[in-house]
C-alpha cells in the first residue's frame, strides 16, 4: 500500500473526472470549492473531488490566515464513458411498480442521509488498500443499460469474487449504515472516512459491522454476495464525497490492474 503525504500536495490544476483531491494549504485558511465553503483540518488538510459529469474548470479559493486570496481554476480531464449492458434481470428490478419504486426511493434517502456527515478525521490519510482481490467486472462511470432499458451511470466498481469472500474496510472509518436486504442493493454498508468521504459496499451476502463502529483499515466488515439487482457474486465498491460519486481505482494508494 502507498501512503501519500497531503502535507506535502497542493491543490493540482488538473483533475480528472471522478478524481479525487487530497491536499495541503496553510492551516487556518478557508477554502470554497465551486463557491461552497470546505472542511480544513487543523493540519492544513483539505479534501474535495470532480463528479463523473463535471466539466471544469471547478473554481477553488484559499483564503489565507492573513486575508490574501489565491484563486484556482483548475481544468476538468474527460473521459470516455463506455457502455455496460446487463442482461437477466428481474422486470421489477428494473422497471418497479409505483409501491417498489417508493420502497427504493426511501432506502436510496437514507443511504444519502449519512453520506452528508463531515467529521473532522482524518482516517483517509493513510491511503486506500483493494477490499477484496480479483477481476474487475464492471467501471465506475459506464453507462449501464439494464434489459434493454438506459438507466443511470454505474455509481461505482464491481469486483467480481465468489459469495463468502470477505470484504476488507479500504481505510479506516466509522459505519453510519449497515442494513441487509435493501431492494436494489441487498446488504449494505456505509463507511465514513471524515471530511466527507465515504465508501459504500452492496449485495453482500453477510454483514459484520453495526452503525457506530470504529474500523480499522483492513477489517472484515462481512462478505460478498449477489443480494438485491445483481446477476452475479462481486463485490461493488462506491465512494463519495458527501453526494459526488467518485472513482475508486483514482483513490490515493490504490493500485492500477
Amino acid at each position: 500500500m502507498a501512503v501519500f503525504a497531503a502535507s506535502a500536495a497542493p491543490i493540482p490544476a488538473r483533475l480528472s473526472q471522478g478524481g479525487i483531491v487530497v491536499a495541503h494549504v496553510p492551516p487556518g485558511s478557508r477554502v470554497t470549492v465551486a463557491g461552497k465553503d470546505v472542511r480544513v483540518g487543523g493540519d492544513g488538510t483539505v479534501v474535495f473531488g470532480a463528479g463523473r459529469d463535471e466539466q471544469g474548470p471547478l473554481n477553488v479559493d484559499v483564503t489565507g490566515p492573513r486575508g490574501t486570496v489565491r484563486h484556482i481554476a483548475i481544468a476538468i480531464e474527460a473521459r470516455d464513458w463506455p457502455i455496460e449492458r446487463v442482461t437477466g434481470l428481474p422486470p421489477q428490478t428494473v422497471n418497479p411498480d409505483p409501491a417498489l419504486a417508493a420502497r427504493i426511493a426511501r432506502e436510496q434517502a437514507e443511504v444519502a442521509a449519512v453520506r452528508s456527515r463531515d467529521d473532522n478525521r482524518e482516517d483517509f490519510a493513510h491511503g486506500f488498500i483493494w477490499p477484496v482481490t480479483g477481476r474487475i467486472s464492471g467501471r465506475f462511470g459506464n453507462q449501464r443499460i439494464y434489459n434493454g432499458d438506459p438507466k443511470a451511470p454505474h455509481s461505482g466498481m464491481d469486483i467480481a469474487v465468489p459469495t463468502g469472500t470477505p470484504i476488507k474496510a479500504p481505510a479506516a472509518g466509522i459505519v453510519t449504515f449497515a442494513k441487509p436486504s435493501l431492494y436494489l442493493t441487498g446488504g449494505t454498508v456505509v463507511i465514513d472516512h471524515g471530511f466527507g468521504l465515504s465508501s459504500n459496499f452492496l449485495h453482500m451476502s453477510r454483514i459484520d459491522v453495526k452503525p457506530g463502529q470504529h474500523l480499522v483499515q483492513g477489517q472484515v466488515i462481512g462478505a460478498a454476495g449477489m443480494t438485491g439487482r445483481a446477476t452475479g457474486p462481486h463485490v461493488h465498491w462506491g465512494f463519495n464525497w458527501f453526494g459526488v460519486r467518485l472513482d475508486p481505482l483514482l483513490l490515493p494508494g490504490i493500485d492500477k490492474p
